[in-house]
């Protein structure tokens, strides 16, 4: 069964006078084949068993990007090359989003997904022929945000392509490919908000797909 490991970096935020609110959103796909999922997992773990007592305390059993050391990164980052994966990514120039779309910020995290989501079935970029999951990083709480970005991609998936599909919505604590995928679309997500490409080379050549919406 082939996984699709879904994360985002930025924020939906459009008040650009604010400091923290970000110009761009990136919305990334890591798929692993699940013969391929463990070795992936085992990145997670080589990185802890390079930890020394006093970082592994400061990890709650998961690493986030933009809290590792440079090091921490690239050490993942050369370990991911070494993988059989794939991944996708769009990103948006926010201040591009259509003035509708910026008061329904569910809806257009919803809209961006399944865009990506669409573009992966319709050029086959993953096996089709038996039951595919996607497993998203849980950046809700609300339960009723959770359960509609659920079944819209399914809904939409199941209409559009006839295929087996389900989501899944789980914290990246459970599941160390959502740690990895976080890396990824945070190296992604500086390429285009500060102008930095130092991670995102290491790794790039993992990338099938890299598009912008709303140009």
């Amino acid at each position: 069964m082939p996984y699709i490991y879904l994360d985002e970096s930025g924020d939906l935020g459009f008040d650009f006078s604010k400091q923290k609110t970000s110009k761009h959103f990136v919305v990334t796909f890591l798929f692993v084949k699940d013969s391929e999922k463990k070795p992936i997992e085992k990145i997670i773990k080589k990185i802890f068993k390079s930890f020394t007592k006093k970082e592994i305390k400061s990890h709650p059993n998961s690493l986030h990007a933009y809290k590792e050391k440079p090091k921490t990164r690239i050490r993942l980052f050369n370990f991911l090359n070494q993988q059989d994966i794939s991944i996708i990514t769009i990103y948006l120039k926010k201040d591009k989003v259509y003035t509708q779309l910026q008061d329904e910020k569910q809806v257009l995290y919803n809209y961006i997904t399944n865009i990506l989501l669409d573009r992966v079935l319709t050029k086959k970029l993953i096996p089709l022929k038996s039951k595919i999951q996607l497993i998203a990083s849980q950046r809700e709480t609300n339960k009723f945000f959770n359960q509609n970005f659920k079944q819209y991609l399914e809904t939409q998936v199941r209409n559009n392509h006839k295929i087996d599909f389900a989501v899944k919505i789980k914290p990246s604590s459970q599941e160390k490919c959502l740690q990895i995928v976080d890396f990824a679309c945070w190296a992604i997500f500086r390429k285009y908000e500060k102008n930095d490409e130092s991670y995102y080379n290491i790794f790039k050549q993992k990338i099938v797909e890299e598009n912008s919406l709303f140009k």
